[in-house]
């Protein structure tokens, strides 16, 4: 070792010795030229070979060894878990409804048919608690994406403590993929940023092709390839998404099955439909004109008559009757009477084609050689079909969530668009009780059976041999994922990627499939959603009275103190409907009930009971305290939470360009489409602002000129009147200091620029604001070198 750090003309030349001699030594050469001492030093010890009395031994303890991998149990089927949306128990044809679904007949028919089963009452709720076995406000689902709050229950934060069954099932040997809609992921973290933590690839899917949201355009979706946003065909006149949903997943189980035949997989198969909008195929929608003209009434009392024939609802079930809010069909006009059944139409459509696109890839099943062994639970909806659309409908579901008032007109003169590209419609109240015979209310409504109960089949050829029949025990969302691992061989682990799990809440239905008069397992399930409360235990029911009609999801409206409600009785196990309340009747039950539901909102973190704007202040957001944001040209499908909140606010918007030609053209900025929201951009050279706040509300302010050719700073510069949602304003142009434009933006939008379009810069994706572009030609075509929002208020 050197014994000093001092720079000498000696230790350097020793140094140098060394280094040589040190070299020489790991090259083989010289090693007697190195002093003993320095050797012991610098050369390790060779290994030593072990000696003949052990060699045999030493090899046996060192042969080769591979990493395991994952193996499914043996004779494991595949499984396909399909969910539609909205749909309600008394829609389609295998539950008496209107709507013909033959691939759900089919299924029915060589498996097993579910007459109580239960979601949660809305989209993300449902979807937490079915895929991972466990109640909603257990793991921080009891609201949907779109609104949580900062209590427990409700933040739309799944723990990594709640698992999902496609993370089991992947460590257990299957392949993992999520088809269409997810909603689960909280919407600060729905960005290209992340975290992506909360989507499905990180959430035991492999593969994942779909839409991140609550819904999406059927013909320019959203869609997502794992975290990546990809663009629908904009050239493509037929495309639309269920087919392609279909088609995706075709095309994933026949390159598994190719590359590895011998393991099983898993699919969730999640469609869009029939959540607003309601749009298919032209031919589609022709098929169905004329065929729901006798009104919901009839309609209602038609269903009941082939519910009560297929059995699917006891023999001496009640029809609820029709709430007061909703008109009688014999007190509607004719007008409203052919608008209304035009939106009925598009719904049913709709249904009847995503049936055929999902019974494309059972087909393809058959013809692999693969539907024996494949478990398929089929859900027809996450909840009961939805008394969104309020008294008329709506021809853009953009107006119910931003509180405008669509004029009827407005839907008289556009009847022809409704489930087509240019309308995002939704049918009134009166047809979403309808497609929920015999149950009263309808989606978001916790507190009765319209809002939860859905149709539910199970078909396995392999296990399941009493086809075709019924099963009528109480069962709840949280029961198919313990049902799948049952099938599987899959046990639910304690810890899973090294977090403890909670306990599993659902229970197997597997011992429904040779007992079909087995007493219900599951003794008590507690529901809440949208501040309606109910309990089930042991045929008995108790639920609140609802308050809020589901149109006026942002109002407060009633009392949120549970104290202050009106609750209801029911003895469901002899009044399947929810008939006959029992409150004044039997108070003593009714207090029975009110306790066990108070010990169980207790225990899944439901309390408090509070409505969707208290605790929401603080949510999340990328954007922070920031008021300055800038961006560059490429940026594209930003959701909202990610994007500059323009709403209530004043705002300039500054962009810094270089044009080539004096007619350029192009999107500088955009938020949203079609369906709502603004645009900046060039016109031939013009600088134009336009404000789409949906329907006639259409408002621009253009440019005097045509910007020449050069280096230009544009900018907008929005003065709200009130820093409110919906406020108007007024929006001036400047181009180089001097003012081009300036013009009245009369309304903005309440609550959300669009839906789920997102925020781009230097293009549009999806749909344009308005036709003075397409998606084609709307790149900017000078260089746009940045972009800045200084927001104010």
């Amino acid at each position: 070792m050197w014994q000093s750090d001092r720079v000498t003309g000696a230790n350097i030349a020793s140094r140098r010795m060394w280094r040589r001699r040190v070299a020489l030594a790991a090259s083989g050469a010289a090693v007697a030229l190195l002093p003993a001492s320095l050797l012991a030093q610098t050369v390790m010890p060779q290994p030593q070979m072990p000696s003949s009395q052990f060699a045999g031994r030493v090899a046996a303890d060192t042969k080769p060894s591979w990493p395991r991998q994952p193996q499914a149990p043996k004779g494991a089927p595949n499984v396909i878990l399909i969910l539609t949306d909205d749909v309600g128990y008394g829609a389609s044809s295998a539950y008496g409804g209107p709507v013909p679904t033959p691939t759900f007949d089919a299924l029915g028919q060589r498996g097993l048919r579910y007459t109580q089963y239960n979601n949660a009452a809305i989209c993300s709720a449902s979807r937490a608690a079915l895929l991972t076995g466990r109640n909603e406000h257990a793991v921080g689902m009891g609201t949907v994406t779109n609104a949580p709050t900062g209590y427990e229950g409700y933040t739309s934060v799944m723990p990594k403590s709640a698992g999902t069954v496609a993370e089991m099932l992947k460590q257990n040997g299957y392949m993992t993929a999520a088809i269409g809609k997810w909603h689960l992921v909280p919407e600060w973290e729905e960005s290209q940023a992340g975290p992506f933590d909360r989507w499905p690839t990180q959430q035991g899917f492999e593969y994942y092709y779909g839409f991140i949201g609550a819904d999406t355009d059927q013909f320019a979706p959203s869609l997502m390839n794992g975290t990546t946003p990809v663009e629908p065909p904009h050239n493509d006149p037929a495309y639309i998404l269920d087919r392609d949903l279909a088609d995706h997943a075709i095309a994933w189980i026949d390159q598994q099955k190719q590359l590895a035949p011998d393991r099983p997989f898993f699919i969730y198969y999640a469609t869009g439909s029939t959540h607003a909008p309601h749009q298919a195929p032209a031919e589609w929608l022709a098929k169905f004109r004329g065929q729901f003209d006798q009104g919901w009434d009839l309609m209602r009392e038609q269903s009941f008559a082939r519910q009560k024939k297929l059995g699917v609802i006891p023999a001496d079930a009640k029809l609820t009757p029709r709430p007061a809010f909703i008109p009688a069909w014999s007190s509607l006009p004719p007008e409203r009477k052919k608008v209304f059944s035009r939106l009925m139409e598009a719904y049913a459509a709709e249904l009847a084609y995503a049936d055929a696109q999902i019974g494309r890839v059972i087909d393809h099943l058959k013809a692999e050689g693969q539907l024996d062994n494949t478990m398929i639970v089929f859900v027809q909806g996450d909840n009961g079909a939805s008394g969104e659309g309020a008294k008329q409908g709506s021809l853009y579901e953009q107006a119910f969530i931003n509180q405008y008032a669509e004029p009827f007109e407005d839907l008289v003169q556009n009847i022809d668009k409704i489930g087509g590209p240019e309308a995002y419609n939704n049918y009134p109240t009166g047809w979403g009780w309808a497609m929920n015979t015999p149950f009263q209310y309808y989606k978001q409504t916790a507190s009765h059976f319209g809002g939860l109960r859905d149709g539910m089949i199970i078909s396995w050829p392999a296990r399941i041999k009493d086809v075709g029949t019924l099963r009528s025990q109480f069962h709840y969302v949280t029961d198919i994922v313990p049902t799948i691992l049952d099938a599987a061989g899959v046990q639910a682990p304690a810890v899973l990627n090294g977090v403890q799990q909670m306990p599993i809440d659902g229970i197997s239905m597997a011992y429904t499939y040779t007992a079909p008069a087995a007493p219900s397992q599951r003794h008590t399930q507690v529901f809440e959603i949208m501040q309606n409360l109910g309990i089930y235990h042991d045929g008995w029911w108790a639920g609140t009275t609802p308050t809020n009609a589901p149109w006026e999801f942002f109002k407060t409206v009633g009392t949120t103190d549970p104290n202050d409600r009106n609750w209801e009785l029911y003895h469901v196990a002899e009044d399947y409907s929810q008939s006959k309340d029992l409150a004044k009747s039997n108070p003593k039950k009714l207090r029975e009930m009110q306790q066990i539901f108070w010990a169980e909102a207790a225990r899944n973190k439901i309390l408090p009971i509070h409505s969707a704007t208290e605790g929401a202040a603080g949510v999340p957001s990328l954007r922070g305290t920031r008021t300055s944001f800038t961006y560059k040209p490429g940026l594209t499908r930003v959701p909202p939470r990610a994007a500059p909140e323009t709403i209530g606010h004043s705002y300039t918007i500054t962009a810094d360009m270089a044009l080539q030609n004096a007619d350029t053209n192009g999107v500088i900025v955009t938020q949203g489409g079609k369906f709502g929201g603004y645009a900046l951009y060039l016109d031939k050279g013009v600088p134009v602002f336009h404000y789409n706040a949906i329907g006639q509300r259409q408002y621009q302010v253009r440019g005097g000129q045509a910007l020449a050719p050069g280096d230009h700073q544009l900018k907008a510069v929005f003065k709200t009147d009130q820093p409110k949602g919906g406020s108007g304003g007024t929006m001036t142009l400047y181009a180089d200091g001097q003012q081009v434009g300036s013009g009245r933006i009369d309304a903005t939008l309440f609550a959300r620029i669009s839906l789920y379009e997102g925020f781009d810069v230097g293009q549009d994706s999806l749909s344009p604001v308005n036709k003075d572009y397409t998606i084609a030609n709307s790149k900017f075509g000078g260089e746009l070198k940045s972009v800045t929002f200084d927001m104010e208020n």
